[in-house]
């Protein structure tokens, strides 16, 4: 299947930064419907080092990071440019997470997230998560999270003397 987004877009519309981008490609994207991202797991990466030191298992809270980064990705990707600006400035925060882990997660495999979106609005949503490996699912989760326009703390500053 062809790349929609490469690293570097992918990169350019989280808000994120490296070492904790957790998505590398976007192979499949509906805007606000449904996004499939690509991770390729492998053993050089930070969190190995603790994760476990004689049996590397890519942490559970970082597979939740890859479906929430992908759901940024899917409200984000295919946004109009005049939209764009505010976007790039809002804040996504995950509000809450019911999740289930079914299988580890090791070096060499390459992680496919599929989130379809429940319910979106200007301030938030909930999106339908799965992570597989090799066509089996390793993880799901239901993910509420919230839109928070970023303010510019020095004109709040200067609005209050």
């Amino acid at each position: 299947m062809s790349t929609v987004l490469s690293f570097d877009e992918v990169y350019r519309l989280l808000p994120q930064d490296h070492p904790f981008v957790m998505v590398d490609t976007v192979e499949e994207l509906q805007p606000k419907e449904r996004i499939v991202c690509l991770k390729n797991v492998t053993g050089n990466e930070w969190m190995f080092v603790g994760h476990f030191p004689k049996r590397a298992i890519f942490p559970g809270v970082l597979l939740i990071e890859g479906m929430a980064q992908s759901s940024i990705l899917l409200l984000r990707a295919g946004e109009p440019q005049e939209n764009a600006e505010t976007a790039e400035s809002a804040t996504y925060m995950l509000a809450s997470t019911k999740a289930r882990f079914l299988k580890p997660v090791v070096p060499g495999d390459q992680l496919r997230y599929v989130c379809e979106s429940i319910k979106l609005t200007s301030v938030g949503g909930v999106v339908e998560a799965k992570a597989f490996v090799n066509g089996e699912i390793v993880a799901k989760a239901d993910l509420t999270f919230v839109i928070q326009e970023s303010r510019n703390d020095k004109d709040d500053r200067d609005n209050k003397e």
